[in-house]
């Protein structure tokens, strides 16, 4: 069964949680409106066209194999902005700062990052889906429109290397694609080498839609009594109402030096 696999690194990126008042918080891996969301944004897609959004959400599962996730980083932040009364649309950050001047507010939030993040990323196709995953691995090579981590403030800091392979299962997938060095080791010296400053985590953890079967064989160390049943609600319904579903999400952690 063909897969799409495709790297996430980024120096800064931000997965976010359910956020209420002032605190963004941020998971520890993307959720599946993340990942949707690089994709309708490399395929042009807009916001407001509903149609093709609910198109993508229901057209394709996901899985993700977290290969660093990086250190947790706290930024208080404060931005001018003004209020929204009278329902007037400001088009750029300079009819903000000028027509809305009289109006200008500041606004504090306290925010979440995770440095040096570092995941793999697998998806595959539903019956309903409208674009073949060679479609969508043309899209990451040439985005529409800006790919970010999680927000505009996290840009990719390496390539996506996107490609589509054949394989069994979310895992052969997710193990057999090698993207590629971050840091190349050749003629550096022995201190500034990638396992010293980007080092994998040494437990690695995997995230995946669907049944046991699509994730892995009962072999290789598979055991699917440790797979933990999680709840997230990043399953888009509605991106004008900006509204998500609860999703059911299965975890497996393996340790990589017992491998």
């Amino acid at each position: 069964m063909n897969h799409l696999v495709f790297r996430l690194y980024g120096a800064m990126a931000s997965w976010g949680e359910i956020a209420v008042g002032e605190n963004r918080h941020t998971a520890t891996y993307p959720g599946k409106s993340a990942i949707l969301g690089l994709l309708g944004a490399a395929l042009g897609l807009d916001r407001n066209n509903e149609k093709k959004q609910t198109e993508l959400a229901t057209g394709y599962t996901t899985a993700i194999k977290l290969v660093n996730s990086g250190q947790l980083l706290k930024d208080y932040h404060t931005s001018q902005a003004p209020d929204s009364v009278g329902k007037f649309s400001y088009r750029t950050r300079r009819d903000e700062l000028v027509v809305g001047k009289e109006r200008l507010k500041t606004v504090l939030s306290s925010r979440e990052y995770r440095t040096d993040f570092h995941a793999i990323v697998a998806v595959t196709t539903t019956p309903s889906a409208c674009w073949t995953l060679q479609e969508l691995k043309e899209a990451l090579l040439k985005p529409k429109y800006h790919l970010y981590l999680g927000r505009k403030s996290c840009p990719l800091c390496a390539p996506l290397n996107p490609r589509v392979v054949d394989v069994n299962n979310f895992r052969e997938g997710l193990d057999c694609y090698q993207p590629g060095a971050l840091l190349s080791d050749e003629e550096r010296p022995e201190w500034s080498c990638q396992s010293r400053w980007l080092a994998e985590d040494r437990i690695t953890h995997y995230y995946w839609e669907g049944d046991l079967n699509a994730f892995s064989e009962s072999v290789a160390g598979f055991d699917p009594s440790q797979v933990h049943v999680l709840t997230r609600y990043d399953q888009p319904f509605s991106r004008n109402r900006w509204q998500f579903l609860p999703r059911q999400e299965n975890w497996w952690m393996c340790n990589r030096e017992k491998d």
